[in-house]
């Protein structure tokens, strides 16, 4: 007598252990897809406080620049560029050259960076709060070189710095450089 085949039923399902293998398989990739999700909310949070300095930084640069340049001075109603009822101050003619403010003597790639660990120079300097961002506030800094001949100056160069204040000094802050001439 032949031999039978044995058909397999066609209900036939996954073995215990197959099942295991494919538990712990996605456990894995459960875990380590998990372990992204804080680190992906680290660097949100610091994309988020880098682009507010740099708009911040952007903003400072252009009311300066905006400044007519025999203007030593300047104020802002609003408190954006220079806090409400202050006045901010933009160089000095009598010294040609030289500069006035925050003047960054960290020099980066021949590149002027406002130095934090510095005192804030009155004048040339303010805390902003941002009210998009309750979490801290931003230290506006900037330093001026006048470029003068006989008391008119002819040219202004600006330094802006912005770093968001606190984390024990661990923020990075944001310069940008610019140059004026009449």
């Amino acid at each position: 007598m032949p031999h039978a085949k044995q058909i397999q039923s066609p209900s036939a399902g996954f073995t215990l252990m197959e099942v295991l293998v494919a538990t712990v398989v996605l456990l894995i990739g459960i875990v380590a897809v998990a372990q992204l999700v804080p680190v992906s909310v680290g660097l949100d949070a610091n994309n988020r406080r880098d682009t507010t300095s740099l708009v911040i930084a952007q903003r400072e640069m252009d009311a300066l620049m905006a400044q007519p340049i025999g203007n030593f001075t300047f104020t802002d109603a609003q408190g954006l560029t220079c806090p409400a009822a202050a006045v901010c101050n933009l160089g000095n003619a009598a010294v040609n050259g030289v500069c006035a403010g925050n003047c960054p003597p960290l020099n980066i790639a021949g590149r002027p960076f406002i130095n934090y660990n510095a005192a804030a120079v009155a004048g040339y300097s303010f805390v902003l709060s941002d009210p998009n961002d309750p979490s801290g506030s931003y230290d506006v800094r900037w330093a001026v070189v006048t470029f003068a001949n006989g008391g008119a100056a002819f040219g202004k160069r600006f330094v802006v710095g912005v770093r968001k204040s606190g984390g024990n000094g661990s923020f990075l802050p944001i310069s940008l450089d610019s140059m004026v001439e009449k």
